[in-house]
């Protein structure tokens, strides 16, 4: 079976929308877009590359998520571990509406039973499946308890508003954490594994 890993900038109060720039993502007027990109140094840069590493991996899309990496990535395909990871990989694409598949590698999960295909993609053979960004897919993955780990990015902002990683998908669960860092700008990664149900105190 595979392994379905989210990795996920956000803010100390749990926003994911729009890190990467002002036009990624304004819906519902969100106006911070690109939050994340005063805090990249070279230790960050370090942790992102070594994601994409040498172990082999696939992605599994939202729509709008693959739109904007398949708008650059296809031309940056020697752009270090990352644009070799993400090139390289198969890209599954959840989504019922017209997408341009031409990106290499690219599959399109459309129909009835979504997230009966992804639990049958998992519980095929192949390398880990990745989830970036894709927020309403996250959500269907954590109501259906479908992630293994979280591989998070946690910059040193709130903002108050925008699209959250825990958000109505949310489930009570257990996780152990299995790696962090903090980067010199105050960026923290952290890596979450699922580690059974939430426990409750039980004395009386």
């Amino acid at each position: 079976m595979r392994k379905l890993v989210v990795l996920t900038f956000l803010t100390l109060d749990g926003v994911m929308q729009a890190p990467g720039g002002k036009d990624e993502d304004s819906s519902n007027n969100f106006e911070f877009g690109g939050w994340s990109m005063p805090y990249f140094d070279d230790a960050l840069m370090a942790e992102m590359e070594k994601e994409s590493g040498d172990e082999p991996f696939d992605i599994l899309f939202g729509g709008k998520t693959y739109g904007m990496l398949k708008s650059y990535w296809p031309d940056h395909k020697e752009d270090g571990a990352t644009g070799r990871g993400i090139n390289r990989a198969t890209k599954y694409v959840v989504s019922d509406e017209d997408i341009d598949t031409n990106w290499e590698k690219t599959v399109k999960i459309s129909g009835d039973d979504i997230i009966g295909q992804i639990r049958q993609l998992k519980e095929s053979d192949g390398p880990t499946l990745q989830v970036h960004g894709s927020g309403k897919l996250v959500q269907a993955l954590m109501q259906n308890d479908l992630v293994d780990e979280f591989w998070l990015k946690i910059f040193p902002i709130t903002i108050g508003k925008g699209k959250r990683l825990f958000e109505e998908g949310t489930i009570p669960a257990a996780f152990k954490l299995t790696y962090s860092m903090v980067s010199p700008s105050g960026v923290i990664t952290a890596y979450y594994k699922r580690n059974g149900d939430l426990k409750l105190d039980q004395a009386i």
